[in-house]
C-alpha cells in the first residue's frame, strides 16, 4: 500500500530506546547533545519578535513565487556585509533548508539519479534524497590534523547519473570550513563533468576564527546553490524561515532560476508573517550570534582544560559551527559506549555512527550545552577511559 521511498527502518536505535526509558524512569540527564538554540538560555528580543510578526502588511495576500522583494532584499543585505552583491532575483525564499534541497532535487534530478554527499556529515539528507527519489553517493572527507575533501575518491564515485556536489560549509559536525583550494578543485570537476554544486552554509557565521569566510553565494565558475536560514543564523528555528541562492555561468543560472521560480510558486509555502519579519528577524542574529560563540569558546577551553589532564581522548580540529568531535579509545562500538554513558553516568552523547563516521572511537558533543551542564558532563564522560 506504501511507496518503496518510504519503505524505512521504523525500528527505534537501541541509543534511543534507552533513552526513552531513562526520561521515562525520571532519573538525571545531563545532555551533550542539545541543538536548539531556544532551549539553551540565550537571551532574545521578545518585544522586537513578536511586533516584527505584527505588520498589518501580512492581511493582505500578494503571492511572489520567490518572496516579497522586502525580505529578499534584507537576505541580499546579509550577503553585502560581507561584501558579496546579489540580485534578489537570484535568492528564492522557503521555509527550511529542507525544502530548499528538495526544490534543487527537483530541479536537477530524475528518478534514481545521484547526488555526491560528504562523509562525515548530518544524518538528514538520506530521508531527503529517498522522499525525493534521489541516490545518495558518498565521498569521504579525510582528518590529517584538520579536514579535507578526498577528491580521488569523490571523483571515481562520478557516474553518468551523478547530478551535482553537496559541500556543508561548515561541516555538521565535524566543524571545518571548505578551502579556498578546494573550492578551486570542485569548480573544476564540477564544470568539467556538468554537475552543479549545492552547499549548505547554515553554520557560516559561526567561525571561531576572527577572518570572514568564504561564501559559496559568491561562486560564478560553477552552477551553484547555495541555501542558509534564520534557524541557525538567528537561532530562531521555529519561524521557519530560509532562502536559496543560485550563481554560476549566466547560461545555466537562468533557466536553473526559471525552472525553481515555477517549483516554488507550485508550493507557495512561506507565510506572509514570517517574509515581512525577515528583515527583523535577521538583525537578531547579532546578539544571538555574540552569546553563542562566547559560550562555545568557553566550553571549548572547559573541553580542552579537562581532555589535558588525561591521555586517552583528544578532540579534533574545529573552525566552526556548534560542535565538537571527540577521539576515543575503540574498546567497544561507539553506540554501546553512548549507551553505557547514559546508564552508568547519565550523560547523553552521539556516536559517531549517527554522522556516518567510517569507524569506532568517535563521539560528537555539542558546544552550546549550557556552561555548568557541558562541565560536569564531560567530566562524567572522560571518566570511564
Amino acid at each position: 500500500m506504501f511507496a518503496d521511498r518510504t519503505n524505512w527502518n521504523l525500528q527505534a536505535n537501541p541509543l534511543s530506546e534507552a533513552l526513552s526509558r531513562h526520561r521515562a524512569q525520571g532519573k538525571p540527564l545531563l545532555d551533550l547533545t542539545i541543538s536548539n538554540p531556544t532551549e539553551c538560555g540565550f537571551e532574545y528580543d521578545s518585544r522586537a519578535i513578536l511586533l516584527a510578526l505584527a505588520n498589518p502588511s501580512s492581511l493582505t495576500y500578494d503571492p511572489d513565487p520567490r518572496g516579497l522583494l522586502s525580505a529578499r532584499h534584507a537576505v541580499a543585505a546579509y550577503y553585502a556585509a560581507r561584501a558579496i552583491e546579489l540580485p534578489a532575483d537570484n535568492i528564492i525564499l522557503t521555509t527550511s533548508t529542507s525544502e530548499a534541497y528538495t526544490f534543487v532535487f527537483r530541479t536537477l534530478c530524475n528518478p534514481g539519479d545521484e547526488v555526491l554527499i560528504p562523509e562525515p556529515s548530518y544524518p538528514l539528507f538520506a530521508f531527503l534524497a529517498d522522499i525525493q527519489d534521489v541516490k545518495l553517493v558518498r565521498y569521504p572527507l579525510d582528518y590529517d590534523y584538520g579536514w579535507q575533501i578526498n577528491f580521488h575518491a569523490l571523483q571515481q564515485a562520478i557516474t553518468a547519473r551523478t547530478r551535482g556536489v553537496i559541500v556543508v560549509h561548515p561541516n555538521n559536525p565535524t566543524g571545518h570550513f571548505t578551502k579556498p583550494h578546494e573550492v578551486e578543485k570542485l569548480n573544476e570537476i564540477c564544470t568539467a563533468r556538468n554537475l552543479a554544486i549545492i552547499a549548505d552554509e547554515v553554520f557560516l557565521d559561526f567561525a571561531l576564527q576572527d577572518q570572514t569566510p568564504f561564501s559559496f553565494a559568491q561562486n560564478s565558475a560553477a552552477l551553484t546553490f547555495t541555501m542558509s536560514g534564520l534557524s541557525k543564523i538567528s537561532g530562531l528555528p521555529q519561524m521557519k524561515a530560509a532562502w536559496l541562492v543560485t550563481s554560476g555561468p549566466q547560461q545555466l543560472q537562468s533557466p536553473a532560476l526559471a525552472r525553481l521560480e515555477i517549483i516554488a510558486d507550485t508550493y507557495l509555502s512561506m507565510n506572509a508573517p514570517v517574509q515581512w519579519a525577515i528583515p527583523a528577524l535577521l538583525e537578531q542574529r547579532h546578539p544571538f550570534q555574540k552569546q553563542l560563540l562566547a559560550r562555545v569558546r568557553i566550553n571549548l577551553e572547559e573541553l580542552d582544560r579537562q581532555l589535558a589532564t588525561q591521555k586517552s581522548c583528544a578532540r579534533l580540529v574545529v573552525e566552526a559551527g556548534w560542535y565538537a568531535v571527540l577521539r576515543v579509545p575503540a574498546t567497544r562500538s561507539d553506540e554501546e559506549l553512548a549507551i553505557e554513558l547514559l546508564a552508568q553516568k547519565n550523560v547523553y552523547v552521539h556516536p559517531g555512527h549517527f554522522y556516518d563516521f567510517p569507524s569506532e572511537g568517535f563521539l560528537i558533543v555539542s558546544l552550546i550545552t549550557r556552561e555548568e551542564e557541558f562541565a560536569a558532563g564531560v567530566k562524567l564522560l572522560l571518566s570511564v577511559f
